[in-house]
């Protein structure tokens, strides 16, 4: 089963491939990166049984008959969050003021693609509404996807590193720490979908691996890994 995935469930993903594959005896093999990289992948022809991305994303590509009508699920709701490596000083980030100043005295500050990715787009809208944009550039290090981002950040043995991200890649990702969720001014939480690809070449196999990650199974996991949950979202009722 081949999985185009969002890089805010990677950690979901890949903590469920054993488990299908104990219940199924089919292998998943993922690649996880940027939506926008998903959809790319997904157009150009990649094998794809199933695809995880942004519950609009999904949407979109089902009114274009590339997923199939119906068969989507919702993992949660995820939020974009600031993260500094475990061990450092959390920056104080509750205020739009608070978060300038934490981003000013940053030395490096992570993030992924602000192209194609969810979470990189929204905080470089962030770095220009807080006017600062310019003056951070040169201290922006960017990556394909968040889970790269923040094990980069990790890895950064200089003082005073920042990163932003997805909240679910950030608690996937060890050495690192989640100071907490974007300043309420800027707040942007994504509810992420599962569904099956049109060109699944076992759609039922699909319709399990989607309802295994999506349904009440997976509900503790989700939780813990900073998706957020609803009565109608991901069957967690």
């Amino acid at each position: 089963m081949n999985i185009l995935c969002a890089g805010a469930a990677q950690g979901l993903v890949k903590a469920f491939q054993g488990v299908f594959l104990e219940l199924t005896g089919a292998k998943v093999e993922g690649r996880f990166g940027a939506v926008g990289a998903m959809k790319e992948a997904l157009l150009a022809g990649e094998p794809c049984d199933v695809m995880i991305v942004t519950e609009a994303m999904v949407s979109s590509l089902q009114a274009d008959g590339r997923l199939v009508a119906g068969s989507e699920a919702a993992l949660g709701r995820v939020r974009t969050g600031i993260a500094v490596r475990a061990g450092d000083a959390l920056p104080a980030i509750a205020t739009p003021d608070d978060l300038k100043a934490a981003l000013l005295a940053a030395s490096s500050i992570y993030l992924p693609d602000a192209q194609r990715s969810t979470a990189g787009i929204h905080f470089a809208s962030v770095l220009e509404r807080l006017g600062i944009a310019e003056e951070v550039s040169s201290r922006l290090r960017s990556f394909p996807n968040g889970a790269t981002a923040m094990r980069e950040l990790a890895a950064d043995r200089r003082a005073g590193a920042i990163g932003c991200t997805q909240i679910t890649e950030i608690k996937y990702t060890p050495g690192i720490a989640l100071v907490g969720a974007l300043p309420e001014a800027f707040e942007l939480a994504t509810t992420y979908s599962a569904a099956v690809s049109a060109t699944a070449r076992q759609p039922d196999l699909a319709r399990r691996l989607v309802e295994l990650i999506a349904g009440p199974r997976s509900r503790c996991l989700r939780e813990q890994g900073g998706f957020e949950l609803t009565p109608t979202t991901g069957r967690a009722d």
